[in-house]
């Protein structure tokens, strides 16, 4: 932390430097936030990418929970590609914080947060059209299989945020641990929210998690959505939700008061306590 607060200061007296100098603020507020609840940062080797993380593996062999991120700062304006995707509020990492749970995991999405000069693999369309694709969802899914590893665990609840549930949904089509899975103002429909934008279409190279939503059917799911979202509509969700199996295990919760990024984190802990309860279905 200290090496990125110098580099911080030494950056803001070049006004040459002021976008990455706001990276590394950014950088430095997460890394704050993970030390106050005894999370470690962690890089982690996932092809092809390298990818930032905050950890608390503290009870070997239990279940882990693993937040991931949301598309962060993709986009600067409606047709400017940020330079660096690092989010400016980094939800996911601020509901991470309030998981009580001794096994929790925050994955940032490929290039967010990472310095790009440790990510060569890192380019604009890993952010945007192609946030989704097999590369980003494999090196995503082997991230997931190096902290089950490292936390010698059987069972993985996943939880992601924004367009990080997305990335959920994918990596638990792909494997046979996840044993709930929770989103909070998740994109669970690129094709449809691109849609009711008015933007242009996802790469053909991303994936659709409407595609894998019938094989989820037997995973606890709760898809969190705020009644203020003018970001995701709740149609996105209902897309989903329709696509999964008859009496699925699957709730769509709104909640009043919160829109796309304000109020999730107070209200977090009580939507973490709700019951993965699938008797009735």
């Amino acid at each position: 932390m200290q090496k990125l607060l110098s580099l911080f200061l030494v950056c803001s007296l070049f006004a040459g430097c002021a976008a990455n100098s706001q990276v590394v603020e950014r950088r430095v507020r997460a890394e704050r936030l993970a030390e106050m609840v005894g999370f470690q940062e962690l890089l982690v080797d996932a092809a092809p990418f390298k990818l930032t993380a905050y950890a608390r593996l503290s009870q070997p062999g239990k279940p882990i929970n693993i937040y991931i991120e949301g598309d962060g700062y993709a986009w600067v304006t409606r047709n400017r590609i940020s330079h660096d995707p690092t989010p400016r509020q980094p939800v996911a990492l601020q509901l991470a914080s309030e998981d009580p749970a001794p096994n929790v995991v925050y994955l940032a999405r490929p290039c967010q947060f990472t310095p790009q000069e440790m990510n060569s693999a890192c380019e604009e369309t890993y952010w945007t059209g192609m946030r989704f694709s097999e590369e980003v969802i494999g090196a995503m899914n082997q991230a997931v299989d190096k902290f089950m590893k490292e936390a010698q665990s059987t069972e993985v609840h996943l939880i992601g945020y924004s367009g990080g549930a997305t990335v959920a949904v994918l990596v638990a089509a792909r494997r046979k641990d996840v044993k709930s899975i929770r989103t909070v103002a998740g994109n669970l429909d690129p094709a449809g929210l691109n849609e009711y934008h008015e933007v242009s279409p996802q790469d053909p190279r991303s994936l659709d998690p409407l595609e894998v939503a019938v094989k989820l059917r037997d995973i606890p799911q709760y898809h969190f959505l705020g009644m203020g979202d003018q970001v995701v509509p709740a149609l996105v969700t209902e897309n989903f939700v329709r696509k999964t199996a008859p009496n699925a295990c699957v709730h769509a919760v709104k909640v009043k008061g919160i829109d796309h990024k304000k109020g999730w984190v107070n209200a977090w802990p009580g939507l973490l306590a709700l019951p993965l309860d699938c008797s009735g279905k």
